[in-house]
């Protein structure tokens, strides 16, 4: 089977011989044997799970419980049981997409409605400032007059007059001058904040707060890119939660997610430089980027991380819990691409999943293909 299948299917923590048990022959599919089909649609849903927020009716930690059910009865059902699958599938797609896109819809209506209110605000200070000119006008002209008529009483009158209008202007321009500035200074603090929690939003994961697979990808193009022009060094941690399944199976999912945040906050003491990058990009999957950091830095930093969450013990709800995590280690090479070098810390990651979890590996420097030169 093609390695990203087997990626794939692995982190669902499928236990083949246990869904196996009772069924008919046929009735389930073999993970070597599956199709590029059924592969295809398994990575979509891995791709939306990946991508899921929060939204009305449509907690992400509910939805991913269904997208998960659909990959592991795509993956177990015969090819006619696999047919009502895809239909039930079609229809909770249809109904979560449209759902999603009302929700983003009135989001977006909600956000021009702050905008309008603001461009009215300034259009009612346009129209304010323009009759105002206009009276100033009216007033001057009034004094050019009695100026032109050469009668001092006519002109002392007017003189007055003018003098006691254009005072009450300033003052009430000056008034409003300050008013609108303190109205305006609300009004772009509203936008702003609104502006910076959609972008947060975008970019974090909705439950632990780390950054998410989409900021992933984006920051360590940006990284390379960087580190390409620089010269500097760059390593990536690649890790997962040891035995996480049977945490949800034995504790429930709540527990689980309890785990995710609690490893998320270890990650970032651990990882506390500005430049440290913690990211969520699977399940119970993480990947750090290191900038400036070769492979003995990274040992080091992966060596405290191990150590630490191995001694940490968490209560909740009267349960004393612990976790170990497995580290893949891979320091960019010369002129390497993202995909060979993420591949090089999965590898790293698997070896020290396969040699008994709870360590870390450094990936070995393998040679590069032209294929895998950026």
């Amino acid at each position: 089977m093609k390695q990203w299948m087997s990626k794939l299917i692995d982190q669902f923590s499928f236990d083949w011989d246990e869904e196996n048990e009772g069924q008919e022959p046929g009735a389930s599919v073999n993970p070597k044997t599956l199709s590029d089909d059924r592969a295809t649609l398994l990575y979509l849903i891995d791709t939306m799970n990946k991508n899921l927020f929060d939204f009305d009716g449509h907690p992400v930690r509910k939805t991913r419980g269904v997208l998960d059910q659909f990959a592991k009865e795509l993956i177990s059902s015969s090819k006619e049981q696999s047919e009502r699958v895809l239909f039930r599938f079609r229809q909770f797609f249809s109904s979560y997409r449209i759902d999603e896109y009302t929700y983003i819809q009135k989001t977006f209506e909600d956000f021009r409605g702050i905008i309008w209110d603001f461009i009215d605000q300034l259009s009612e200070d346009i129209a304010y400032e323009e009759n105002a000119d206009n009276e100033v006008k009216e007033n001057l002209s009034q004094l050019r007059e009695a100026v032109e008529a050469n009668s001092i009483d006519s002109l002392k009158q007017q003189s007055r007059q003018f003098i006691d209008f254009y005072m009450e202007h300033q003052s009430n321009r000056d008034n409003r001058r300050s008013k609108k500035i303190s109205q305006m200074q609300k009004s772009l603090s509203v936008v702003k904040k609104k502006l910076v929690q959609a972008n947060e939003n975008m970019r974090l994961d909705h439950l632990t707060g780390a950054y998410n697979r989409k900021s992933f990808d984006e920051k360590i193009q940006q990284y390379t890119k960087l580190g390409d022009l620089s010269g500097g060094t760059i390593s990536m941690l690649t890790l997962d939660i040891d035995f996480f399944k049977k945490i949800n199976d034995n504790y429930g999912h709540p527990i689980g997610d309890y785990i995710l945040v609690e490893c998320v906050n270890l990650l970032k003491e651990v990882f506390h430089r500005d430049t440290d990058f913690v990211a969520r990009v699977g399940g119970e999957e993480f990947s750090i980027l290191l900038p400036d950091h070769k492979t003995e830095h990274a040992v080091k930093k992966a060596e405290e991380l191990v150590q630490r969450v191995r001694k940490e013990v968490f209560v909740k709800d009267n349960m004393r819990l612990n976790f170990t995590v497995s580290v893949g280690i891979a320091e960019r090479l010369p002129n390497e691409n993202i995909e060979h070098w993420m591949k090089r810390a999965d590898q790293a990651l698997y070896k020290s999943k396969n040699d008994g979890r709870d360590r870390y590996t450094i990936a070995e420097k393998l040679v590069l293909a032209d294929s895998d030169v950026a």
